[in-house]
């Protein structure tokens, strides 16, 4: 049965046009979305890189969310899904460095100086995503510090779980000791590596058939963070390509301070783990 029109107040027929694509997507405001600063052709490229990087990651945030939720449920079946997508986003965002690197340092220095102080540095949703994940490094509030609203979010997070903080809820649940882990209440504090949870960890490695749910839902968190190191360094290499040991124009050291950022583990003890098979 067709479905009827819509009357309005003055019982005239309101017939609405079916939804096109364009509509659907709102492409109109996507695609007039870039405002370059200059007139140099690469900048159009460096700012789609950066905006379809920032899209991805909020659908990261929305699946390590809804993961540690259904982790928190004792819901692993959909968690080891979530968790795969959020790995293959990261693997969709490290293909784009390669478009990003087809830019040379002549191109890049055409537009550089109209960024001013922004930076990749700065993007909240990164930070959320490392937040969530379980790398929870105070210090990394302050580039938002004089935006009010995000700084809320950012706190909001930090008062919560973290995906790794309901995985090792999920052992103690299941038996094992994970020592001081087992009593934390104040989320927001950076943890250290714990040597009863890598034990804990070593012992569902040693016995995957008798932790079967246990045993995966590591390799879905090594995988994610596997691709997630992999960003990490592409963001390095592209940055040394195309602007050397330059500072960032965030204000960062550039090259160096990413660098640095390759050694931080989101999950330690799974990564440490390995030494003791």
């Amino acid at each position: 049965m067709a479905s009827q029109p819509e009357i309005d107040d003055n019982g005239a027929a309101n017939i609405k046009p079916p939804m096109s694509y364009s509509d659907y997507l709102h492409l109109e405001k996507i695609l007039s979305a870039q405002e370059p600063l200059s007139e140099a052709r690469d900048e159009l490229l460096f700012i789609i890189q950066h905006q379809t990087s920032e899209l991805w990651m909020k659908l990261a945030i929305t699946e390590i969310r809804s993961a540690r939720a259904a982790i928190a449920e004792d819901r692993l079946r959909p968690a080891f899904k979530m968790l795969t997508r959020v790995a293959r986003i990261f693997e969709q965002l490290n293909s784009a460095w390669d478009v990003l690197r087809t830019m040379t340092p002549s191109e890049y220095s055409t537009f550089r100086d109209a960024l001013g102080q922004s930076s990749g540095f700065q993007s909240w949703q990164y930070r959320s995503i490392e937040f969530l994940a379980g790398n929870r490094n105070l210090a990394m509030l302050k580039p938002h510090s004089d935006l009010p609203q995000i700084t809320a979010r950012l706190e909001e997070i930090l008062a919560e779980p973290s995906l790794y903080d309901e995985a090792l809820q999920l052992l103690a649940r299941n038996g094992f000791d994970i020592g001081a882990d087992a009593g934390r209440t104040s989320w927001r504090d950076k943890r250290e590596a714990n040597d009863q949870v890598q034990a804990a960890w070593k012992a569902v490695y040693a016995r995957p058939d008798e932790h079967w749910a246990l045993y995966e839902l590591a390799e879905k968190l090594i995988d994610f963070e596997d691709y997630f190191r992999r960003w990490r360094f592409n963001h390095v290499t592209t940055v040394e390509r195309i602007i050397g040991l330059k500072r960032g124009t965030g204000g960062t050291s550039g090259v160096s301070y990413l660098r640095k950022m390759l050694d931080v583990e989101l999950f330690p003890e799974l990564w440490r783990v390995r030494t003791d098979m």
